[in-house]
């Protein structure tokens, strides 16, 4: 059984309409999310505008949620700054979430020495179980394989890989060399059908915002051996992959307009993220609805 389930969405934060930081929708979404078959959630990740946010504003967000749903929350707590990744893991850990999620180092591009000292430090840290994020499209580093190894052997708190790296061969190597218990996520939406077959044990994902169930499905008819029901489920989830993510229209704008689309509150993104383009709901609405139609 996956530690934080299975269809884990990496949440939006929702603003008003003076892009401060709404905690009632907050709730009233985690909410939303649970009822649409959402097994866990991801809390001030990078769609849920976490560059964009203060580490009160962060502390807040996992509270409040914390109070309205009682799935797994994972918190995202990762920085550039090992200190800064520390003390806000620690933080993070005294409001009642099941673990954090801690991006590799970005901007500076560390050695893999100084990432897997990084890495350490947050496990030396408290008990928080938490969970890697390996995106090098974001970070500009991969993390070394024997690294991941080496911490997933070393470190007890570190648990599992969100793996956007989009390697299957190395994921595959990841899930038969880590010991019991190490959990690796998809990442990548698109990818998840193909990390289910060398091991993964479900997805961090975004377009789950409105396909929970649909990503449910397919996990478990690839689970059951069913493989051509989970290709027959993954083909219909395509185009909602394709939605979310453009240049014009990055995670959070596109999942934020998706969200507007059928009747949610959660306002607009920060700057600098970007406004939403013309026809964005227009043109969300009609992807929900092939969607459901089946």
């Amino acid at each position: 059984m996956a530690r934080f389930g299975e269809v884990v969405v990496a949440m939006v934060t929702p603003f008003d309409d003076d892009l401060a930081l709404d905690l009632d929708a907050a709730r009233d979404l985690a909410r939303w999310l649970v009822e649409q078959g959402a097994d866990g959630l991801v809390l001030a990740g990078t769609t849920g505008e976490a560059p964009t946010l203060s580490d009160e504003e962060k502390l807040d967000l996992f509270r409040a949620v914390r109070e309205a749903v009682d799935v797994p929350l994972v918190a995202g707590t990762g920085s550039f700054d090992t200190a800064h990744t520390v003390e806000l893991t620690r933080a993070a850990a005294a409001t009642g979430v099941e673990g954090a999620l801690v991006v590799s180092p970005y901007y500076s591009k560390p050695s893999q020495a100084g990432i897997e000292a990084h890495f350490r430090a947050v496990g030396d840290a408290c008990d928080l179980p938490f969970l890697i994020y390996d995106v090098p499209g974001r970070t500009g580093r991969r993390i070394d394989t024997d690294v991941i190894l080496r911490l997933a052997h070393e470190v007890p708190t570190m648990v599992g890989i969100k793996d956007a790296t989009g390697d299957p061969g190395a994921s595959a190597r990841l899930v038969a060399e880590a010991p019991s218990g190490f959990d690796l996520y998809s990442g990548d939406d698109a990818l998840t059908l193909p990390l289910l077959a060398v091991g993964a044990v479900g997805v961090v994902g975004v377009a789950a915002h409105w396909s929970a169930a649909e990503h449910a499905q397919m996990i478990s008819a690839f689970t059951k051996g069913d493989v051509d029901e989970a290709r027959h489920v993954n083909a219909r989830l395509l185009e909602s992959y394709d939605f979310e993510v453009s240049p014009e229209a990055p995670h959070a704008v596109s999942t934020k307009a998706m969200l507007r689309a059928i009747g949610l509150r959660v306002g607009q993104c920060r700057p600098p993220i970007g406004p939403t383009p013309d026809g964005l709901e227009a043109r969300a609405r009609a992807v929900h609805d092939r969607l459901k139609a089946g």
